[in-house]
């Protein structure tokens, strides 16, 4: 699923996934925004090959999808308001349809732990529709929250297909968004500044984490590419060798590395990136690659290294040694995630409180409790 899909889908199929301002994973030490490097093994592997179906094991019992639960209605009250099962129906409809599966391939058990969730999803939607009653939306403010959704799609068509996907017409996408923003906007005036960050907490963060920000030998490095397929001749592979010598030769006499490898290189893209790496460490290389780079000294020139894509020659532009990042390296970062941190805990609060504070009354059945393994007999008894 693309990005443009999945963030109109989170924005129409899950308004509390805007409110929970869910945090990230720990900032990572180093705040340097790292390029792909082409040599890397994980990046050229093949998609996997379907695997064949494996025979049907007559004896083992099958989960056929099945279509036929009922359920009570309504499914919930929430402060005397009800939650129909038609709604709960509809909900549950559109949240599948928008993964690409449809209600009728889920088994029994699937549909009803669907409902759960949706269920609990339509109750919070209640209790923050009631306590953002008051919350104003211009419809200036619903237009730009569109025209931003809108520009994530290269093309008018490929937006409408997606909200016909989602079970969106555009009227229906300005009702659903101006709802979210008050909803949003409420969560927000309720928080407030007790989710404020100062520089203060982030360094005791970073004191506190010292291992977090350990980082590992890292360089930089540019590199010519002569591609050599696994089905080559040895032929092929010793003219291309040939070739990575002339690049080398060149490079040695202090020719521009940048240019040639715009000139000479066959890896996809070095025209724009004259071959530039940028820092990586020595994991983020196939073996002989990351070898040669390492070994080298800044401004040196390998001969031709050769791997599983070829004949490579390296220039090395800088070296970084192990060690701490600096606070200052990572502070920004590292801010932004303790205040992500902070706003997630302060959104769950809130919605318990929400919870508790109404009178809600649910009718689907509980989920059934996980079987209690039997006790093996003792040998001997």
């Amino acid at each position: 699923m693309s990005h443009q899909v999945t963030s109109l889908t989170a924005a129409l199929l899950a308004p509390l996934a805007l409110l929970t301002l869910s945090g990230c994973g720990k900032p990572a030490a180093d705040a340097e925004t790292k390029p792909t490097p082409a040599p890397s093994t994980e990046a050229v592997k093949p998609a996997a090959k379907p695997a064949a179906a494996a025979p049907k094991d007559e004896a083992a019992p099958t989960s056929a999808p099945s279509a036929s639960v009922e359920l009570p209605d309504p499914v919930a009250t929430v402060d005397g308001e009800k939650i129909s099962r038609a709604q709960l129906d509809e909900a549950l409809g559109e949240a599948v349809a928008a993964s690409g599966i449809k209600v009728d391939e889920l088994t029994a058990e699937q549909k009803m732990e669907g409902y759960r969730q949706i269920l609990d999803d339509l109750i919070m939607d209640k209790l923050l529709g009631k306590a953002a009653a008051g919350i104003q939306i211009t419809k200036e403010e619903v237009n730009a929250e569109v025209a931003k959704l809108r520009g994530q799609f290269p093309t008018e068509e490929e937006f409408k297909a997606q909200l016909e996907t989602v079970g969106q017409s555009p009227e229906k996408l300005t009702e659903t968004l101006s709802k979210i923003m008050q909803q949003r906007q409420w969560v927000e005036q309720q928080i407030g500044e007790s989710v404020a960050i100062t520089q203060a907490d982030a360094k005791k963060f970073y004191d506190e984490n010292q291992s977090e920000f350990e980082q590992p030998e890292q360089v930089k490095a540019s590199h010519i590419l002569f591609l050599v397929k696994q089905d080559d001749s040895e032929d092929v592979a010793k003219a291309q060798l040939e070739k990575a010598k002339a690049a080398a030769a060149k490079a040695q006499k202090g020719g521009d590395f940048s240019s040639l490898a715009k000139e000479m290189s066959e890896e996809p893209g070095a025209k724009e990136s004259g071959g530039d790496l940028g820092f990586f460490t020595k994991d983020r290389m196939v073996p002989e690659f990351a070898e040669a780079a390492f070994t080298l000294k800044p401004g040196e020139v390998s001969e031709p290294v050769r791997t599983q894509f070829g004949w490579h020659v390296i220039k090395l532009e800088e070296k970084k040694p192990a060690g701490m990042s600096p606070f200052e390296e990572v502070k920004d970062q590292l801010e932004a995630y303790l205040k992500a941190d902070k706003q997630r805990k302060a959104v769950q609060d809130l919605m318990k409180s929400l919870r508790e504070k109404a009178k809600v009354e649910t009718s689907l059945p509980p989920p059934a409790a996980p079987a209690i393994p039997a006790t093996p007999a003792t040998p001997g008894s």
